[in-house]
C-alpha cells in the first residue's frame, strides 16, 4: 500500500529534473529536487512504496536516464500513468523502476489516496475499486526484480 502522488498530462523530464540539476555528480543530491516545479514537496513527502499517477505522455521531453532514476532513489514504487514518452518508458525498465499503463486510474483517483498495486496480476486497487492495468509480460517482470535491464545483463555474464 502507497500514497498517490498525481499529476497531469505531458510532465517532461526537465519538470521531473531540472537541467540545472544534472551538474550534481550522483543522483542522491539530485533526488531532492525531483518534480521542484510541479509539486516542491514532493521529494520531502514521498515515501518507499509511494507512487506516481499521471496522465499522458509522462516523461516527454529529453532523453536524460536521471529523470526515472531519481523517482527510484526516492523509493516510487511505481509510475502509472496512460501512456509514457517511449525513450522515459525505455530508462525506467533499464534502470528498474516499473512503469504502468492504465488508462482509467487518473481519473478516478485523488492525490493522497493509498492505492495497492499487484504488477503480476495487472491489477491496481484504490478507493475500494479495481483497474485493470497493463500486466507486464513474466520476462520483463524478472528484469525489474533483477534491478533493470542493465542489472539483469550484468548478471549473464
Amino acid at each position: 500500500m502507497g500514497k498517490i502522488f498525481k499529476f497531469q498530462q505531458d510532465v517532461d523530464t526537465d519538470q521531473i529534473i531540472a537541467s540545472q540539476y544534472l551538474l550534481f555528480s550522483t543522483i542522491d543530491e539530485m533526488k531532492t529536487y525531483t518534480f521542484e516545479s510541479l509539486d516542491p514537496n514532493f521529494a520531502s513527502e514521498v515515501k518507499p512504496g509511494d507512487f506516481v499517477v499521471a496522465s499522458e505522455n509522462f516523461g516527454c521531453g529529453s532523453s536524460r536516464e536521471q529523470a526515472p532514476s531519481v523517482l527510484k532513489a526516492l523509493g516510487v514504487k511505481a509510475v502509472i500513468a496512460k501512456s509514457f514518452a517511449r525513450i522515459f518508458y525505455r530508462n525506467a525498465i533499464n534502470i528498474g523502476l516499473p512503469v504502468i499503463v492504465c488508462k482509467d486510474l487518473h481519473e478516478n483517483v485523488n492525490a493522497g489516496d493509498d492505492m495497492e498495486l499487484d504488477m503480476k496480476a495487472g491489477v491496481v486497487r484504490v478507493n475500494g475499486k479495481e483497474f485493470q492495468c497493463t500486466k507486464l509480460p513474466e520476462y520483463m517482470q524478472g528484469i525489474l526484480d533483477q534491478g533493470g535491464l542493465i542489472a539483469s545483463l550484468n548478471k549473464e555474464d
